[in-house]
Parts: C-alpha cells; sequence; structure tokens
C-alpha cells in the first residue's frame, strides 16, 4: 500500500487527484474517483449558456449524493473569469450551511490565473478549506507556496490550458520541490504506475491526472473524444493559444486554423479588446467538442495520450496504478548495493 501526506491531508487512500478539465462537465468522473479512493475533482463549467454559480451548485450537491468521501473543486480565476469571485463565496456560502458538505468537500484548487485574491478570501472566510494552485513554472510555484497549503506543479506535457514557459515535468517538480515549503502534487504527463513512482522519487506526495480519467468507462466526454484520445500518439498533440493563453490539444482541423501561439504580452493585449460576445463565440466550440465535434473545436489533451490504448472502469484505472507503483518500488531496492 502506498500512503503519503496527499492521503492525510485530503483523507483519501491512494495519492492521486482526478485534474479538473473545465469547461467540460466532470461530475460523473468525479464521483467515480472518489469511491475508487482518490480524490475527485468538480470542474468549472460555464460554456453552455447556464448560470455558472447555480451550476456548481448543482454539480456539488449531485456529487456530494453520488460518492461517499472526499472530492473538490476547481475554480480558474484568469483575468478575463468574472464569475470566480461569486463561485468561491458559493462554495464558502455550501459548507458553512451544510455539515456534511464541510466534511467531505475538501479541496479548492484554482488556476489559470493569480491566487492571492481567492487565498485572501478563504483564509478570512474558510480558513478549514484546503487551497491548491497550479503552478507551471519555479516562479508562480515560489508565490504560490506563502499563499495556498500545497501546489499542483504542471509540466508542459500536460493537457488543455498551459504557460509560455514550456517547462517540462522532470525539470520542474524537482525544482519546486527542492525551493518551496508546501506539499507538491506532480502534473503533466502521469497515466500509470511508473508515472506514480517517478513522481514520488523527485518528491512529490501524490500525482494529478487528466488525460488518462478521459478514457474511462465513467467520463461523461462523448464517445469520440475517448475514442480520439486512445486512437493518438504522443506526437499527435499540439500547443497553441485558447481562451486563457497556451493549450495542448488533439491535432485537427481546429488546431490547423489555430496555429499560433499569442506570447504573454499579445494575450493580455488581445485580452483587453475582447466583447463578451467574442469570448462566447469561443467557448462554442469546445461546446462543439463536448456534443462529439472531434475536428472543429479544441480536443483538449496531454502527451500521455500515447500511454494510453484501452477504456477501463475508473476503479480499475486507480488500482491498477497504485499496484504497479508499489511493484516498482519495491522493486529499486536491488540498485542499492
Amino acid at each position: 500500500m502506498i500512503k503519503t501526506p496527499l492521503c492525510e491531508m485530503l483523507g483519501i487512500k491512494y495519492p492521486i487527484i482526478q485534474a479538473p478539465m473545465g469547461p467540460f462537465y466532470t461530475t460523473k468522473l468525479a464521483s467515480a474517483v472518489t469511491n475508487a479512493g482518490a480524490l475527485g475533482i468538480i470542474s468549472h463549467t460555464n460554456l453552455f449558456g447556464v448560470d455558472p454559480v447555480k451550476d456548481m451548485e448543482k454539480n456539488i450537491l449531485e456529487v456530494k449524493e453520488n460518492c461517499d468521501g472526499p472530492f473538490g473543486v476547481n475554480v480558474r480565476v484568469a483575468r478575463i473569469q468574472v464569475d470566480a469571485p461569486a463561485l468561491l463565496e458559493k462554495i464558502v456560502e455550501l459548507r458553512a450551511k451544510d455539515p456534511e458538505l464541510k466534511e467531505r468537500l475538501k479541496l479548492v484548487i484554482t488556476s489559470a490565473g493569480n491566487p492571492e485574491p481567492p487565498a485572501k478570501f478563504l483564509k478570512d472566510k474558510d480558513p478549514d478549506l484546503l487551497h491548491f494552485h497550479v503552478a507551471p513554472t519555479l516562479y508562480h510555484a515560489m508565490k504560490v507556496d506563502k499563499l495556498c497549503d500545497g501546489i499542483i506543479a504542471t509540466g508542459y506535457e500536460g493537457g488543455g490550458h498551459q504557460s509560455y514557459e514550456g517547462v517540462t515535468t522532470l525539470v520542474l517538480i524537482p525544482e519546486v520541490v527542492n525551493n518551496c515549503s508546501k506539499p507538491v502534487v506532480a502534473c503533466g504527463g502521469f497515466s500509470d504506475g511508473k508515472g506514480l513512482a517517478a513522481a514520488l522519487a523527485m518528491g512529490a506526495i501524490g500525482v494529478q491526472m487528466g488525460t488518462r480519467f478521459i478514457a474511462t468507462q465513467e467520463c461523461e466526454f462523448h464517445p469520440d473524444y475517448k475514442d480520439f484520445v486512445l486512437r493518438s500518439a504522443d506526437r499527435d498533440t499540439v500547443v497553441t493559444t485558447g481562451a486563457f493563453g497556451p493549450i495542448r490539444l488533439l491535432k485537427n482541423k481546429y488546431a490547423a486554423e489555430h496555429p499560433h501561439i499569442m506570447t504573454k504580452e499579445e494575450m493580455k493585449a488581445r485580452e483587453a479588446s475582447l466583447t463578451p460576445e467574442e469570448i462566447a463565440e469561443d467557448m462554442k466550440k469546445y461546446e462543439l467538442v463536448y456534443k462529439g465535434d472531434i475536428e472543429n473545436g479544441p480536443v483538449l489533451c496531454g502527451q500521455s495520450c500515447g500511454n494510453i490504448n484501452n477504456l477501463p472502469t475508473v476503479k480499475e484505472v486507480i488500482e491498477g496504478i497504485v499496484r504497479e507503483a508499489e511493484s516498482i518500488i519495491k522493486g529499486l531496492s536491488k540498485y542499492v548495493v
């Protein structure tokens, strides 16, 4: 059995967090992950013409009903994510009025922006709620280290929202562990027990995975999305510019039509000129993907897709990863003489 400080912090059996994958729904997936002994995460969804705050409340209550253990939520805090403060307020409100949620909704993961405003808010309004933030470089991780309870260090191999700097996981994790005092969860390219064993060897207390969980029976992503992941190799992803900055996605018609990666300065200038209508139009492309159009929208996916070729249950994924990691870690002693 593998037990790390992450298990103690979150009250979970296995040191694995399911990555948030907004703007898509991961409500059913989160329930399955939690029921399998890891930590399921509700994604920040605001695509389909619904009130994002009411949607988050519905998703939280649904996961609470459908699983027995702890779970978490993601809130994107990008500059253009205007609903973030209201979502954080709703999460705190729900925990305050529901003792069971206060016990089981353990973690908020913020991402894609500045962690300072949400960190100050959560420490003031709900100091018992754990707060991790996603950091793609050591520079960002050192800022998170001063504000949050944990750091999710995500390398360039990961799918979805990416950094401008392009630091890979193998470089990033030891750097962050060596220079930060808060617990580190490794993310970006993890899909099996070899990855979990490697993350622990680098000093992380667990891993966060997204792409591996897409290709599971319980994930509510469209079957064509899952099939695209299963058919893809490590070379079949590309990084381009998305709504919040660089994104890693599978090569398709949409990716071919969006080849340019904006600099951080270009992105800030673009954000300043964006209208709500333009943002909504961009979000419609994600809705197409969620409904099964895997050519005309961004099919977010990490490079670990090359290591994924089956569609098991969530329980089979998690238990298989832990079992393989245990075997590898025990076997490494033969190299010490």
